[in-house]
């Protein structure tokens, strides 16, 4: 029994990381929540094997690197979590008891996001705290500033200083177009709404994290002088400072009304524009929340009732295998039509081998399909008792199903990959799609349709060919007229002042995607030294690893790479930067490693994360003997500190800091000490 128990910890220990820090559930909550119930049984029938390090005595954390740690005032403690209207009747019933008096009950919709816990002063925003580990997490306030539904100042009769808690979320719809982009550009899918909310809060660029339109609800008020005695109140006092507060709360007297709410909002939460997971129940009396009080890990006054996600039983007809512009090769299970959450699914990502072998597929079993709070249907479980007459084992192919070259897998990744790039259709055709796309090269007019029309029809095999299309040869292919042939030839002719950053990324090097695209143009200034550079070279690039420098040597070691950029030189596409760049690329930092730590009054933290790299510098994330100072703003964390001093690592504050960039003050940083 012993040995079953280690092995259930260690499950929920990964599944714990894989959901808390890589924001990448490889379970859904449902299964999650049974193993830790079994696991509490477990060691509830077997005390002698208690551990106070195991999953059942901790609260998982989200906590990631890059950000300041800030305690909690309050802990931040997860609910308990039930799928059994019986046991919201249990929990009721022990409020009843514990009360022994009569009580309400506040019902809400639990949004499926991520945490977030925020501080005010005197009507403004000043702090912004992930959950983390329930005792401290991540100050990103920055982030969350970006957040329109967030009030940076207050309005109305508010007191003077309390915390707010809510849920920040990525609606469905731009969720939705998100994923269809990252589907465009080869980039991992996020599951769902909750995963993306999650992963944009922890971006280092607040410009990526505004452009994401998040949004917030907030459930609970804290702090000592709160407006009223009751939960419902405080939250309606919070709505007319300028929170966003659901208006589907519901006061409710009896269990009655509650199963009534939680029947309602189980069909009703599909119209919603955010994802929903159940519905969380808390008694609404401040005093009588003291009075039931907390056990080690929840409140004893709250439960959150989470809807069963929704699944349906049909058949697997086949797998096949679609391969992407960079030649990941993806396989997808072909079913009987079924419904689920509303459309008819006939399709099904199966990812990669290791969950087709973790499945253990036959054609023709009976599979379970599920949406729930995921938008790609996927495979969760195979019925093997209802196997019958089932057809071949699934196992994952070996050669490319379109040019039959033998597949890759590199170190470290789940994706097979075809090597063969300049032969195989689909990455020649998907090299091109991204190459004149609009975050690329931006050709008007060269859709998919027509790039496989002009694939075709041998008048393109390869990006540069794009600039020799002639408009005879356009005007004569079925479906394109003159109008759209000149819109061609004007399109290309136009892209030539694309600059040199877009070029980079437009080539479609295997994992560099635009961030990385510009650190690179940056960095080595025109193509010539991008070509060269070494392995050495390129992980010296803030936020390149060994992967990507591999994936970029790989790339200009291949001679036909070399003769499509000689191609496009020709053409006259901007192989380096342009001198206005070039001018603004100072060299006042070169060599200098520099931590950004509190917050500033002149400039944003991702403003002067960019002027660090503008003049020769990189940023880094900690602090180390290697760190030439730490660019330090009001709040600078106290870890951060403590090491400087111990290292001694200098401080500059940013008025000292620009006049160093402005070359006023150049050589301050070797003449003092402390500089503010």
């Amino acid at each position: 029994m012993k040995s079953k128990i280690e092995t259930l910890r260690h499950e929920l220990e990964q599944h714990n990381y894989n959901y808390y820090v890589k924001s990448s559930p490889t379970i859904s909550d449902f299964e999650f929540d049974a193993k830790l119930r079994q696991l509490q049984e477990l060691e509830a029938q077997f005390p002698e094997f208690f551990d106070p390090n195991s999953p059942t005595q901790r609260i998982g954390s989200d906590i990631a690197s890059g950000f300041e740690q800030v305690a909690h005032v309050y802990p931040m403690l997860s609910l308990g979590n039930t799928y059994s209207g019986g046991e919201v009747h249990e929990f009721y019933e022990r409020v009843r008891k514990g009360l022994n008096d009569d009580f309400e009950l506040v019902c809400e919709l639990k949004y499926d996001g991520t945490s977030i816990s925020l501080t005010y002063e005197n009507g403004l925003l000043v702090r912004a705290v992930t959950r983390g580990d329930g005792e401290k997490g991540d100050d990103v306030t920055a982030n969350v500033k970006t957040i329109h539904s967030i009030p940076l100042r207050l309005h109305g009769n508010f007191p003077v200083g309390f915390e707010i808690r809510g849920e920040i979320l990525m609606p469905w719809a731009v969720f939705e177009a998100l994923n269809r982009e990252r589907e465009s550009q080869e980039e991992q899918l996020f599951a769902n709404p909750r995963n993306a909310a999650a992963g944009t809060l922890k971006l280092q660029n607040s410009a990526v994290m505004a452009s994401r339109k998040l949004d917030a609800y907030f459930y609970y008020l804290l702090g000592e002088n709160l407006p009223a005695s009751s939960h419902f109140d405080n939250l309606q006092a919070a709505h007319s400072w300028g929170f966003k507060i659901s208006d589907a709360m519901k006061v409710c007297k009896t269990i009655d009304e509650v199963s009534e709410f939680i029947r309602y909002w189980d069909v009703e939460r599909k119209n919603l524009p955010v994802a929903t997971d159940g519905i969380v129940i808390k008694v609404n009396s401040l005093l009588q929340q003291r009075a039931l009080g907390f056990t080690a890990k929840s409140p004893r006054w709250a439960i959150a009732y989470k809807f069963q996600a929704e699944k349906a039983l049909t058949r697997l007809n086949s797998v096949s295998y679609q391969v992407g512009r960079t030649g990941a090769v993806t396989p997808v299970a072909n079913l009987d039509p079924v419904q689920l959450s509303g459309t008819t699914v006939k399709r099904a990502t199966l990812h990669n081998a290791n969950i087709i072998e973790s499945l253990d597929l036959y054609v023709g079993d009976m599979v379970f399909v599920e949406k729930g709070g995921e938008i790609i249907p996927k495979i969760t479980a195979v019925d093997k008792d209802a196997r019958f007459l089932i057809g071949d084992k699934v196992k994952f192919i070996e050669k490319c199903p379109e040019c039959g070259a033998t597949l890759v897998r590199f170190e470290g990744e789940a994706a097979h990959y075809c090597p063969n790039e300049n032969a195989c259709p689909p990455q020649i055709k998907g090299k091109m799609e991204h190459f004149v796309s609009r975050k690329a090269m931006n050709i008007d007019g060269l859709g998919s349709e027509t790039i496989n029309l002009l694939y075709q029809n041998d008048l393109l095999h390869n990006i540069a060919e794009i600039f020799t299309l002639k408009i005879p040869d356009l005007i004569r292919l079925e479906r394109l007229g003159t109008k759209s042939a000149y819109n061609i030839q004007a399109g290309c002719e136009k892209s030539k002042e694309i600059p040199f950053e877009r070029i980079v990324y437009a080539l479609g090097i295997r994992f560099v995607g635009e961030t990385i695209a510009k650190k690179l143009a940056f960095s080595f200034k025109n193509m010539e030294a991008l070509e060269q550079a070494t392995f050495n070279e390129l992980i010296a690039v803030d936020d390149i690893g060994e992967r990507i420098a591999q994936s970029v040597i790989q790339y200009f070691a291949d001679s036909m790479n070399i003769e499509t950029i000689n191609r496009l030189k020709l053409f006259g596409l901007q192989m380096r930067l342009s001198d206005e760049k070039l001018q603004a690329h100072g060299t006042s930092l070169d060599g200098l490693s520099i931590v950004i730590s509190g917050t500033f009054s002149l400039h944003s933290r991702d403003e002067y994360k960019s002027m660090i790299e503008m003049n020769g510098g990189k940023n880094v994330g900690s602090v180390s003997s290697k760190t030439s100072f730490i660019l330090a703003g009001e709040n600078t964390g106290p870890e951060k500190l403590k090491k400087a001093e111990k290292l001694g690592v200098k401080l500059v504050d940013e008025k000292t800091f620009l006049s160093m960039i402005n070359n006023e003050i150049q050589t301050n940083i070797n003449q003092t000490g402390l500089l503010f």
